[in-house]
């Protein structure tokens, strides 16, 4: 994938497909600490420790579709190609958690790309599902909630 924006749109979409009611995408740009942290989270299924432990196998996938599923582990090289990290924290029926880090001025880390459209292409195409998005850079904060447009 080139940029994050598409790693993001992935994994919000393995949410949708375990069935999230909710999906929190988080985005913290700190260029004092020279660190760029993405979480998204879920209220969906969740995944057993079996699950979790496999979940970074580009072989391993849960879809019928295909035998592969490329998601976390290409999100987790992407991390770790620029110094970053990557964590997992998922239980069934309490949803999971994704956090991964990247250096901001590695030479390899990523850009952002088209985030907007990222997020409207889950709103849009995911009406029943609730999104928040909430991006940091330095000492501003922006922030969407998909619910606030439904209650209109």
């Amino acid at each position: 994938m080139e940029d994050l924006s598409l790693h993001i749109l992935d994994v919000a979409e393995n949410s949708i497909a375990a069935s999230a009611g909710k999906i929190e995408i988080r985005i913290d740009e700190n260029q004092a600490k020279d660190l760029l942290t993405i979480e998204i989270e879920d209220d969906g299924k969740g995944m057993n420790e079996q699950m979790r432990q496999k979940a970074f196998d580009p072989f391993f996938t849960t879809r019928t579709t295909r035998k592969v599923g490329l998601g976390l582990p290409l999100l987790a090289q992407a991390a770790r190609e620029s110094s970053g990290t990557i964590e997992l924290d998922s239980g069934p029926d309490r949803g999971t958690k994704v956090t991964a880090t990247f250096r901001l001025s590695h030479p390899d880390c990523k850009p952002m790309g088209d985030i907007g459209l990222t997020i409207r292409t889950l709103v849009t195409a995911h009406p029943d599902i609730d999104f928040v998005y909430e991006q940091k850079t330095n000492d501003s904060t922006y922030r969407f909630d998909s619910r606030e447009i439904n209650k209109k």
